[in-house]
């Protein structure tokens, strides 16, 4: 299954620490696995913003909306699963209680808030800020080919330092099993798709490699930059006379500012190459699966377990078990054996 497409189905998820989040149309799960080998599994609501905005789900428009919605649900499902872990959490540095005081938000809240903006700025920094600053080697652009080089050269540069990122953030321990817990979204997700019961046997003989991943979304909408930018540039130049990447902050300025209509496209073309085939279409699909060799590992039964029950719980309710204080379900590693088609020895 080294070409995989898939059906048009409304489910995803993420790979959180020790876990896996499962979205479906109308409730996200989240399940993890502590230490002593207990699942803590957890259900809520979900409502998407286009039943309200029917705008929000136009093409090329629900991409940005998703873009967005996907950073701030995975932001808040990271900070769950690490509760759901009872992991301890790092002291509050003295800034962050201050600022919790003044804005009377919880601490927690403030933490989520305060990490959300560093890697806003962290992903500025390495993916717009740094290649741009490539383009200063090159002198003013008057003709278009030149303006192709620039952003050609810039986006070459951004692709490069995507790929070493994700390469040497594999190599820390906790990544690679979350990149493991990865691997076991996707085959769970293939599982679904199947219409196969959700065991870890079937759910095994499934590739880690899915079209519809955010990896691959990711680098669709690096690769149509370049063209994108490129164009605008062009044209620009040639009704107007004017290098737009001359000026570094306005080069910066007019990429953030079409950032959301790459993302409209990009998610267009990552829906259009997951739900069809041919032998275009795996062409455009492959390198999006190979970039995911980096992101996805194959995952432990154990691993693939912690899936199976997100799956479940997202789609058919919280399975029985023990209620925590936290409204969340306890279960043993006898009841995920027997929720996940396992044989007890």
């Amino acid at each position: 299954m080294s070409n995989p497409s898939c059906p048009k189905v409304d489910i995803g998820g993420q790979a959180v620490l020790e876990g896996v989040m499962m979205k479906a149309p109308e409730h996200i799960a989240v399940a993890v696995r502590r230490e002593n080998g207990d699942v803590i599994v957890k259900r809520e609501k979900y409502e998407s913003p286009a039943k309200e905005h029917k705008w929000m789900a136009l093409p090329f428009i629900r991409g940005s909306v998703n873009m967005v919605q996907m950073l701030s649900m995975g932001m808040k499902t990271l900070t769950e699963a690490t509760e759901m872990l009872g992991v301890e959490a790092e002291e509050p540095s003295k800034f962050e209680k201050w600022l919790a005081e003044k804005l009377g938000k919880s601490v927690d809240k403030v933490v989520m808030a305060v990490a959300a903006i560093l890697a806003v700025f962290l992903s500025m920094g390495m993916f717009v800020l740094l290649p741009n600053l490539i383009i200063k080697l090159f002198p003013a652009a008057a003709t278009g080919g030149m303006l192709l080089l620039k952003n050609l050269a810039s986006g070459v540069v951004r692709i490069a330092i995507l790929i070493a990122y994700i390469a040497l953030a594999g190599r820390i321990p906790d990544m690679y099993r979350t990149f493991q817990y990865h691997g076991a979204e996707h085959k769970t997700v293939y599982c679904h798709e199947n219409d196969l019961p959700l065991t870890p046997a079937n759910a095994r003989n499934f590739t880690t490699l899915h079209p519809r991943c955010g990896t691959s979304f990711l680098l669709i909408t690096f690769v149509l930059s370049i063209v994108f930018y490129s164009v605008i540039d062009v044209l620009v130049l040639m009704l107007t006379g004017f290098d737009l990447g001359g000026n570094y902050f306005i080069r910066i300025l007019t990429r953030l500012v079409l950032l959301p209509v790459i993302a409209g496209i990009s998610y267009e073309v990552l829906k259009t190459l997951a739900h069809h085939d041919g032998p275009f279409v795996r062409m455009m699909r492959w390198p999006g699966l190979m970039m995911q060799k980096l992101t996805t590992h194959n995952p432990t039964d154990e691993m693939l377990q912690v899936a199976i029950v997100s799956m479940k719980t997202a789609l058919d309710g919280l399975p029985e078990g023990e209620v925590t204080e936290e409204g969340w379900v306890r279960l043993t590693k006898e009841q995920v054996d027997a929720l996940t088609g396992v044989e007890q020895a």
